[in-house]
């Protein structure tokens, strides 16, 4: 089997208010949510019919992975959700109420603008030209 990025973990503050946001307001699927201990769970979700690469969304367990939360980067974007149709998306996101920081713009690689989710991270939402 070839080597591949399957899956990234997001630092979250809680774990039904990341699936809210990452299932309910992207569309994306819930691929899994296994209980492993009371306070710790399994949860892959990926953008909806994609597979080939996942958030693990992990509840931040100490203070050190709470100051984390909404800034693994350290402000930059983190994360670059590509899409066929830029348009159709980013109305569908803010109807669901995603806040994006800055309007549309274009750029040589493609149609783009950045949103936030609820925990602080940043994305960009691309068309690619």
């Amino acid at each position: 089997m070839p080597r591949f990025l399957s899956a990234v973990t997001v630092v979250v503050p809680d774990y039904d208010a990341a699936i809210d946001f990452y299932v309910g307001a992207l569309g994306f699927d819930l691929i899994e949510d296994t209980p492993l201990s009371a306070e710790k769970r399994w949860i892959l979700v990926a953008p909806g019919g994609s597979g080939e690469c996942r958030l693990l969304l992990a509840k931040a367990t100490s203070g050190e992975q709470a100051l984390a939360i909404g800034n693994q980067t350290g402000g930059r974007v983190a994360f670059f959700l590509t899409t066929d149709d830029f348009t159709r998306d980013r109305v569908a996101f803010e109807a669901a109420g995603v806040r994006f920081e800055e309007p549309t713009r274009h750029e040589p690689y493609g149609t783009v603008a950045v949103f936030s989710d609820p925990f602080g991270n940043l994305w960009d939402l691309i068309e690619p030209t």
